[in-house]
């Protein structure tokens, strides 16, 4: 007879075995993390920027807002180049905050302002949270308009899980298991992780909190851990970023073909002494002869007032240029066409950096022969990217290298004008003067690299 007793005891075993068999047959993660937050203690972690809180409460980070000071960063004292990156987060409804990732704080850049790949964390109606922004640089990189599974993975008033996947030119994210971002970007290889307290403005927001906790980071074996995503990817490598896009931006290349360029002395494309190849614009050595290659190449379109973005890459020794306001039809002969040159040069091993009619003013991002750049200018070594940046506008030219302002004049000014009688193109009349011009890339007979070549035509209502 089988009493209820004994079948209690039947149901319980037979429940324990399940239990047990589960637990052994439930997968492990064996992935080799680190962790980079030991639920006690901000050991490995330094405040950065302004004077929000932090503190661990219950195993987790806490950063508190506080009213009157700039956006606060809790960094990793290790700086990371590729990885995978978990953890979790809470958010208090009302706040914005963001996860730093290969971000970085220079003396020179923006008085030493973190900036760098922001994973957003975003409660509002927007929802935008694991979307990438690019903090203190080009702003919105990849927004969740058209990710909804995404937008609605987030947990309100609960915690949230990311995983990030920085490896090589590739950022991905996902929210609670959700693919959320899938960036191709070069910008920066390596930086800190940073924890953001955003800067608040209203009185009501002060003493606000966002939690963080089970923070690990895998580095090594990326390959056998890293994760396919479904959705395609945005690419920066010449295309607009959004901001650029909504401010007037557009390309002065395709990164495919050669429209809207021909040779400075002809009247198509050159045939030879250029290549594309990789969304990557090169001249080929031939010696290093001023346009002895394909010869220079300019825009067919005149610019009057302009910002100008060049993304260039030198090799050894080589020696190139970025004019603008030429004007082809002076010296139709040999050598190159004329107009001001922001001047793209290896300054350790080319000559011309000693020379030049006025101290420095061939080095790299002078005005060349006119006026030298900022010595402490922050040029990245020979074979890796540099962003040239001009900007002229009624008559002001700065020029500006990797975010950083290296020099500024005023064109047509009597002080241009000095330096111009002093320098090589004294014979040119009314040199550097012209309304509008041409925009043009130096053929010097060194191999040099472009992409990432944009355009924001200029006028006194868009001007900043």
């Amino acid at each position: 007879m089988i009493t209820k007793t004994n079948t209690l005891k039947v149901i319980l075993s037979i429940l324990v075995s399940a239990s047990l068999f589960g637990c052994q047959t439930e997968a492990k993660d064996s992935t080799p993390w680190v962790n980079l937050f030991d639920g006690e203690t901000l050991n490995g972690w330094s405040k950065i920027g302004g004077d929000a809180t932090y503190k661990v409460e219950n195993g987790a980070i806490v950063g508190t807002t506080v009213k009157n000071t700039p956006n606060t960063f809790l960094r990793s004292d290790e700086r990371y180049g590729d990885f995978i990156l978990e953890l979790e987060y809470k958010v208090d409804p009302s706040m914005n905050s963001g996860i730093q990732i290969r971000s970085n704080s220079f003396d020179y850049y923006l008085k030493g302002r973190v900036h760098g790949y922001q994973i957003e964390i975003d409660p509002s109606e927007r929802a935008w949270s694991a979307g990438i922004y690019d903090e203190a640089r080009r702003g919105w990189l990849n927004t969740m308009e058209a990710n909804t599974e995404a937008q609605k993975a987030f947990k309100q008033n609960d915690w949230n899980h990311y995983r990030i996947e920085a490896i090589a030119d590739t950022i991905k994210t996902w929210i609670n298991g959700v693919p959320a971002a899938y960036l191709i970007d070069d910008q920066t290889a390596t930086g800190f992780i940073g924890l953001q307290v955003h800067s608040i403005k209203e009185d009501d927001q002060e003493g606000k909190s966002i939690m963080w906790r089970e923070v690990k980071i895998l580095t090594q074996d990326l390959d056998k851990y890293t994760t396919k995503s479904p959705l395609q990817p945005v690419v920066t490598k010449n295309n607009l970023t959004i901001d650029e896009a909504k401010k007037g931006w557009k390309l002065l290349w395709d990164g495919e073909t050669t429209t809207g360029w021909k040779g400075a002395k002809l009247d198509k494309f050159p045939e030879e002494g250029w290549v594309i190849e990789d969304g990557v614009l090169s001249v080929l050595s031939s010696g290093g002869a001023e346009s002895r290659a394909g010869g220079d190449i300019v825009t067919e379109e005149l610019f009057g007032d302009f910002e100008l973005k060049v993304d260039f890459k030198l090799t050894p020794g080589a020696n190139s240029g970025i004019k603008y306001y030429v004007d082809t039809e002076i010296n139709k002969g040999s050598g190159s066409s004329i107009g001001l040159e922001y001047q793209i040069l290896d300054d350790d091993l080319h000559p011309d950096a000693k020379l030049g009619n006025h101290e420095g003013s061939r080095t790299v991002s002078s005005l060349y022969d006119l006026i030298q750049a900022d010595t402490n200018k922050p040029i990245n070594p020979v074979g890796e990217w540099n962003t040239a940046h001009i900007k002229s506008i009624d008559n002001h030219v700065e020029h500006w290298l990797n975010g950083v302002k290296v020099l500024e004049y005023e064109r047509k000014s009597p002080e241009y004008r000095k330096l111009v009688s002093e320098s090589k193109y004294v014979k040119w009349k009314d040199f550097g003067e012209l309304d509008k011009g041409q925009i043009l890339l130096q053929d010097h007979g060194d191999f040099v690299s472009f992409r990432n070549v944009k355009i924001r035509p200029m006028d006194k209502n868009t001007a900043e």
